[in-house]
């Protein structure tokens, strides 16, 4: 019931993923909603706006404007997906977002496929059959995506009625942001730094695929090298362009002894999926 749903109003700054996962330790169930979150936020809108015709009467005009509004996030579980949300922008054409992560759906593939693993929030570390695991990261398309999509549509309150749905409008997919990692394990701090500068050599070369999906005609002028720092002598390379960006990070694991790299590519340039 809806009563028994924490609503929380997110604080201006709040990081949302600490709260998520404040709650998800609490959380018990196979899936299910694990919080409501409120948040004003600044998004593209309609609004009506007075005009004047010829002869000086008004009439209202609809304009495509911004505003900040507010926002419902839904913070879920879902069987076959694991944590995820969707958010409903509260003004029209009522605007959503759905945010998952593809590796906690391998997870949960894995896990169903009595496969053993090593997790980690954006990767394996270890894998007792590496073939079938990748056999599962394979079936991960737009088909799942939808259908997760559609299971949570029907059972969250969202604008759109079954009479608006009926008549053509509906919500569909496509790509506002990916995020795709490679990540590898190394045995040493310096078996980093070989992976880092090897990294730079590699790519640092117009002709190269790594940098062709940061690039456009616009040339290699205008492709910056990101902010080269270190942390625990551990450097950090990140390549810019526009809003797409390529990072290498490093996390030492301790308890583990090995050093975990991790280029994630972060693409924020929408395209239809």
């Amino acid at each position: 019931m809806t009563h028994d749903i924490p609503i929380v109003d997110f604080a201006r700054g709040q990081r949302k993923d600490e709260v998520m996962h404040e709650h998800l330790k609490d959380f018990t169930g196979t899936e299910g909603v694990m919080f409501i979150g409120r948040a004003q936020e600044k998004t593209p809108l309609f609004r009506t706006e007075k005009r004047r015709d010829t002869e000086g009467k008004t009439y209202p005009w609809i304009v495509k404007t911004t505003g900040v509004v507010n926002h419902f996030y839904f913070y879920c579980v879902d069987d076959g997906f694991g944590p995820f949300f969707l958010k409903f922008c509260s003004y029209f054409p009522y605007n959503a977002k759905l945010c998952l992560n593809g590796n906690h759906w391998a997870q949960r593939q894995a896990t169903k496929a009595g496969i053993g693993y090593v997790p980690m929030d954006n990767a394996f570390a270890a894998v007792d059959d590496p073939a079938g695991l990748q056999t599962i990261c394979d079936r991960l398309g737009p088909d799942q995506i939808d259908g997760l999509l559609r299971k949570w549509i029907a059972i969250l309150p969202h604008p759109f009625t079954p009479d608006d749905r009926d008549a053509g409008y509906r919500y569909d997919i496509s790509v506002l942001q990916a995020e795709f990692s490679l990540t590898q394990t190394l045995d040493r701090p310096l078996s980093g730094r070989i992976f880092f500068e090897q990294v730079i050599r590699d790519n640092l070369d117009i002709g190269r695929l790594f940098l062709k999906i940061l690039t456009s005609s616009a040339g290699i002028d205008r492709l910056r090298a990101g902010r080269m720092s270190e942390s625990q002598n551990i450097p950090v390379p990140s390549l810019r362009r526009k809003k797409s960006t390529i990072s290498v990070l490093f996390s030492w694991r301790r308890a583990a002894g090995t050093l975990m790299a991790s280029i994630p590519w972060d693409m924020r340039r929408p395209f239809i999926m």
